[in-house]
């Protein structure tokens, strides 16, 4: 019988669970299994692996990172020499489900429309991992999952799929570094650094690759990353503003609530009611 994994059996009460995993190579095989109710990340550290579904085989190698959802069925094997090792980190659905619609992130639903596990390759982001994996065995709160979340989406580089077909790489890689902090402050002129490219030229990419002005992209990631620090920081709405961007927070707090229809303090008061498990 199909084991159904859930959450509360792991976490014991922690707003999220997370643990070092290491597989050795082995060669018989591995029940699938899913979850009832609750997301995982895995971040593969060390090694070699395969992630058996019911499609079929994919590759695992040090510095992927998947998404596994619910309806996933899935196990994971090490290979030869090493076998695997990973860090994988468990949230409830809910939690996860409201955090992607009150930062908007993922817009299109790309990845709850996918047909199996989501898989990215960002070696960066094992260092968030780890962090994740430490706060877990030192009591974590809600906010510690949050932070692990907001440290992680950027290094997958979600912003990348928004773009259509054919978009430049030196567009995209410009974009998606643009979700660090110091770029967001730097605005559409450190787009253009980033870019290398001409204001016009610049503007003509975005408009083809995103359909937006280099201005209304930048705004956008800077909302994105202001609703994140409000959900998951208690920093001041004055120093949120500040660190997002904006010269002024009057001007901030009406580009947020036109985005939001919410004023930043009941978007934090929102939020943060709905990412307690």
């Amino acid at each position: 019988m199909e084991q159904a994994l859930r959450f509360e059996s792991h976490a014991f009460g922690r707003p999220y669970h997370a643990a070092r995993v290491r597989i050795p190579a082995r060669t018989r095989d591995t029940e699938l299994h899913t979850h009832a109710d609750f997301h995982e990340f895995m971040g593969v550290v060390s090694g070699r692996g395969e992630h058996l579904l019911t499609r079929g085989v994919d590759d695992l190698v040090a510095g992927d990172v998947v998404l596994v959802r619910p309806h996933d069925r899935h196990a994971v094997r090490g290979s030869a020499p090493d076998g695997l090792e990973f860090v994988n980190v468990a949230f409830p659905s809910s939690a996860w489900r409201g955090f992607l619609d009150l930062t908007r992130t993922d817009p299109a639903g790309s990845w709850a429309a996918s047909p199996g596990p989501v898989t990215f390759h960002a070696p960066a982001a094992t260092a968030v991992f780890e962090h994740a994996l430490g706060r877990f065995q030192d009591e974590p709160g809600p906010y510690d999952l949050m932070r692990f979340w907001i440290d992680l989406l950027p290094l997958i580089s979600p912003v990348e799929s928004a773009a259509r077909p054919g978009a430049p790489t030196w567009l995209a890689k410009a974009c998606t570094a643009m979700r660090a902090e110091e770029n967001l402050r730097g605005g559409v002129p450190r787009l253009l650094q980033l870019a290398g490219v001409s204001p016009a030229h610049l503007s003509r990419s975005l408009r083809s690759a995103y359909g937006v002005t280099p201005t209304a992209f930048v705004t956008d990631l800077r909302l994105e990353h202001a609703a994140s620090l409000l959900a998951a920081t208690n920093a001041t709405v004055a120093t949120i503003a500040t660190r997002c961007g904006f010269t002024s927070q009057s001007y901030f707090s009406r580009c947020f609530s036109t985005a939001h229809q919410l004023s930043p303090r009941d978007f934090r008061r929102r939020s943060q009611r709905a990412f307690v498990p």
